[in-house]
C-alpha cells in the first residue's frame, strides 16, 4: 500500500465515519426532538472525555506501569532521545515501563499527563537492541500523528448511537405498556436503527485503526536505519513470544486485551496467530527465516472477515508490507 493510498484511505474512513454520525444523528434529532437526544449525547461525550484524561492513571494502575528511570536503561534512554529528536516531537514524552508478561509496547496520555511511550520488561528480554528501536519508532510515529486523540475523538461516535439506541429501546419497551402499539413503534424503530449505525460505525473505527498501524509502521521505517527488517522481525517474535505466554496467564487474557487497541500487536489475536502460522518448532529458525515464514502462508477468507473486526492488521498482510518498503516496492 503506497503512502498516498494509505493516507487517502485513512481520512477517507474518517470521513465516512463523521459523515454517517452526522447525518442519522439530524435524522435522529429531527424524528425525535432535540432536547433529550443532545442532552444524552452530551452526557456520553463528557463521559468519554473524562475517560481519556484519566485513561493514563487507569492504564498504570491496570499494567502496573512506571517511569522507567535513565540510570536503570542508560542505553535505551539514549536510544529512544535520538528517535524522539529524529521524528520532531517538540514535547519529548516519557519513557515508562509495563510489568507485564507479554513482550509488548504502547503509546498513551492526555493533557493531564503528557504523553507516555511504555515497553514491558518482557519486551526488552525477548527482543534485540535495533528490534527495540523499532518498536520505540512506531509507538512515536502514533504520538506524532495523534493517534491518541483522534481514536478517542472517532470512538465518542459510535457510543453516542449506541447509548441512544439503547435508551431509546428500553423507553419504547417500557413505554409501550398503557399505550397504543403505534405509539412505541417510532423510539423502537429509531433505537434499532441507532444500534445499527453504532455496529456500522464500529467497522470503520476498527478499520481506520489498522489504517493507523501502517501509518505508525512507516513513521518508524523513516526513522530507524534498515526499520523494516528490524520492525517485522519484532512483530514476529512479539506474536509469537505472546501467544505462548497467554497459555501460561489465562487468568490475565482478559486484563492484557483491556486496552488491547494501545499495544503495537494486540494480544487477544496472538495465541490464535501462533495457532494459525504453525511456529511449532520455529525457535530454530532465525529472525529473517521466520519473518518469511509468516510471510510465506496463504490468507484465508477467514483470515480476511477476522480482520475486519480487528484493532490491527492482520501479521501476515502487515509483514508484507514491511518487507515491500524494505525492498522499496511500497
Amino acid at each position: 500500500m503506497s503512502l498516498l493510498k494509505l493516507r487517502l484511505s485513512m481520512y477517507g474512513t474518517l470521513a465516512v465515519i463523521i459523515a454517517i454520525s452526522t447525518l442519522f444523528f439530524a435524522a435522529v434529532l429531527s424524528a425525535l426532538g432535540a432536547f433529550n437526544i443532545f442532552f444524552l449525547a452530551g452526557l456520553v461525550f463528557i463521559f468519554n472525555l473524562l475517560q481519556w484524561l484519566y485513561a493514563p492513571k487507569i492504564i498504570e494502575g491496570l499494567y502496573h506501569v512506571r517511569e522507567l528511570r535513565r540510570e536503570e536503561a542508560p542505553r535505551l534512554h539514549q536510544l529512544f532521545d535520538r528517535l524522539v529528536q529524529k521524528i520532531g516531537l517538540r514535547d519529548k514524552p516519557k519513557l515508562m515501563i509495563a510489568e507485564m508478561p507479554i513482550p509488548n509496547a504502547f503509546a498513551y496520555g492526555s493533557p493531564l499527563t503528557g504523553n507516555r511511550v511504555a515497553v514491558t520488561r518482557e519486551l526488552l528480554r525477548v527482543l534485540e537492541e535495533e528490534e527495540v528501536e523499532a518498536v520505540l519508532g512506531h509507538e512515536l510515529g502514533h504520538l506524532k500523528h495523534r493517534d491518541v486523540q483522534i481514536m478517542m475523538f472517532v470512538s465518542v461516535l459510535p457510543a453516542i448511537f449506541y447509548f441512544i439506541g439503547y435508551s431509546l429501546l428500553l423507553s419504547g419497551y417500557f413505554g409501550g405498556y398503557g399505550r397504543r402499539d403505534e405509539e412505541a413503534i417510532a423510539p423502537l424503530a429509531i433505537g434499532g436503527a441507532s444500534l445499527a449505525i453504532y455496529w456500522i460505525l464500529s467497522l470503520f473505527v476498527l478499520g481506520l485503526s489498522r489504517y493507523r498501524e501502517y501509518y505508525a509502521d512507516r513513521a518508524s521505517v523513516s526513522i530507524v536505519d534498515d526499520g523494516a527488517r528490524k520492525l517485522s522481525e519484532a512483530l514476529a517474535k512479539i506474536v509469537y513470544h505472546t501467544g505462548r505466554a497467554k497459555r501460561r496467564f489465562q487468568q490475565e487474557s482478559g486484563l492484557m486485551n483491556s486496552f488491547r487497541t494501545l499495544f503495537i500487536s494486540d494480544p487477544g489475536r496472538a495465541e490464535k496467530d501462533v495457532e494459525a502460522l504453525a511456529y511449532h518448532g520455529w525457535r530454530r529458525l532465525s529472525d529473517q527465516a521466520l519473518v518469511k515464514e509468516i510471510a510465506s502462508r496463504k490468507l484465508t477468507l477467514a483470515d480476511r472477515i477476522a480482520e475486519l473486526f480487528s484493532t490491527h492488521p492482520n501479521i501476515v498482510k502487515r509483514i508484507r508490507v514491511l518487507q515491500r518498503l524494505r525492498e522499496g516496492k511500497a
